[in-house]
């Protein structure tokens, strides 16, 4: 495989084969080299023979192997003679980061850290295939899947303010409940407020650097400052959809006549009955996902008023952002010069809308989108904003945190889950796990180096270091 280097954070995969388009890798040389160890590399020029794809395939920093597309994966279609693929969403649909900030120094409550991780992790249910407290009716699902987190508002799961702190406001058009199957709901109906396993967590976090004041300002972040990470998505129900979407596409594309370099590329035209449904479904499971985490944000503020005896909002327990990373959306982007709709899939990667864009929201209009970027439960996480180069040079996109290195099975088999329990304690970061076994998984050593990924999408100017954040505590599944 032929590799340019076009500038120290940049490489290009020349057109080769049925390639239509480069494939173009946001990466260092060592990154590089550990994409093309696992075959990631091969899926970016896989993506790059769809039909209808612009400019080129593209792949973040935190690069690895995925279904179909490569995890930190975005690609583009024209609207007439493009594609949309299950593959380039992931099974996870709509998984994604929400912050909430508080106004409490954490030197001035260190002493209480322990008793809010306990009551979070006793409030918030986690673990496999685990149901909450809410059980929805079939109708109540319906409005959930169309109203996205407005739904949850008005059934007293939040403030109305949030809604401004949420990508598309809560809610992404088009959903249509009627093409969710009875087992993707069945899956779904006591789903809403709850964390699952896998890489998913709700984390406290301190605010340990602020490298950007204005935008910091902006956002409403400071030095020391107490503020919680949640990281989860659709549940069941996404998973589902796509299990579903996936059989189905595979003979759609058969159907338009498109050869598939890869099965697990299954797609169907953007214009097809199949593409619209996909799409309507899909919708469905972003709304839910944007849901359950609404609903955990109600189950943070309620444990947070349980331990310091106030009101959520006399702590300042207000939501920074909520964004997605596994979605595919219509977006208007400026290609060869002519500005054009699209459907831009992002797989493991996040928008990173610039100051003045009209999808950054109003309150954040000034400096640019809130980008957050977790990292692994021993290191660090990130607050970014969204860079005008991003528009140019990934469709308005940056990474979504740190990136496997080590397969789950590989983790589990090379690191003692209790060992890691005690390591994480000696740092000072109080940890509730459903199992140490599934601990093991999410260790710190199966990620990449945040630190690393972030300052390539810093120097790429994909998105901007805002403030660097430090767990303190960590509830998963």
């Amino acid at each position: 495989m032929e590799l340019v280097e076009l500038n120290p954070y940049l490489w290009e995969i020349p057109r080769t084969g049925n390639m239509l388009v480069p494939g173009r890798i946001f990466a260092d040389r060592q990154l590089m080299e550990k994409a093309r160890e696992e075959k990631a590399m091969d899926q970016v020029m896989n993506v790059a023979c769809l039909p209808g794809i612009v400019k080129a395939s593209l792949a973040m920093p935190d690069i690895h192997w995925g279904y179909g597309f490569a995890i930190g994966g975005v690609a583009a279609f024209r609207m007439d003679g493009g594609v949309i693929s299950p593959g380039g969403v992931g099974y996870d649909i709509a998984c994604g980061v929400r912050l909430l900030k508080t106004n409490l120094p954490v030197p001035e409550i260190k002493d209480q850290l322990p008793a809010l991780v306990h009551e979070l992790s006793r409030m918030i249910p986690a673990g496999v295939g685990r149901g909450g407290n809410i059980r929805l009716k079939q109708k109540e699902l319906d409005d959930l899947m169309t109203g996205g987190v407005s739904w949850a508002i008005k059934r007293g799961f939040g403030r109305s303010e949030d809604l401004e702190s949420i990508e598309d406001g809560g809610c992404l058009e088009g959903a249509n409940p009627d093409l969710v199957s009875a087992r993707a709901r069945q899956r779904g109906l006591d789903q809403p407020g709850t964390l699952g396993a896998g890489n998913h967590f709700a984390e406290v976090q301190i605010v340990e650097e602020v490298f950007d004041n204005e935008a910091a300002d902006a956002f409403g972040v400071f030095k020391d400052q107490l503020c919680v990470m949640i990281h989860t998505g659709s549940r069941g129900l996404g998973h589902q959809i796509c299990t579903e979407f996936v059989k189905t596409m595979g003979g759609a594309a058969a159907r338009a006549g498109i050869d598939l370099p890869d099965r697990q590329l299954a797609c169907a035209p953007i214009e097809s009955p199949e593409g619209h449904n996909y799409y309507a479904a899909m919708a469905c499971a972003v709304n839910f996902a944007r849901c359950n985490r609404q609903v955990m944000t109600h189950l943070v503020r309620e444990s947070f008023q349980n331990i310091f005896k106030s009101p959520s909002e006399r702590l300042g327990l207000d939501l920074i952002y909520d964004l997605s990373h596994n979605v595919a959306k219509f977006e208007e982007h400026e290609v060869g010069g002519e500005r054009m709709k699209l459907c831009v899939h992002r797989k493991g990667a996040t928008r990173s809308f610039p100051a003045g864009h009209p999808d950054t929201p109003v309150r954040y209009r000034s400096v640019g989108q809130p980008v957050i970027v977790p990292g692994d439960m021993g290191t660090a996480s990130y607050l970014l904003k969204g860079a005008p180069a991003a528009m140019t040079a990934s469709f308005g996109s940056t990474c979504h945190g740190a990136g496997r290195v080590m397969g789950r099975r590989a983790a589990k088999r090379m690191i003692d889950g209790h060992e890691l329990k005690q390591r994480l304690e000696a740092q000072g970061i109080t940890v509730r796990a459903g199992s140490t076994r599934a601990l093991a998984e999410e260790a710190p050593e199966a990620y990449k180096d945040v630190n690393k990924v972030v300052d390539i999408c810093h120097h790429a100017g994909l998105s901007l270091r805002v403030a660097k954040l430090r767990p303190l505590g960590v509830i998963k599944g």
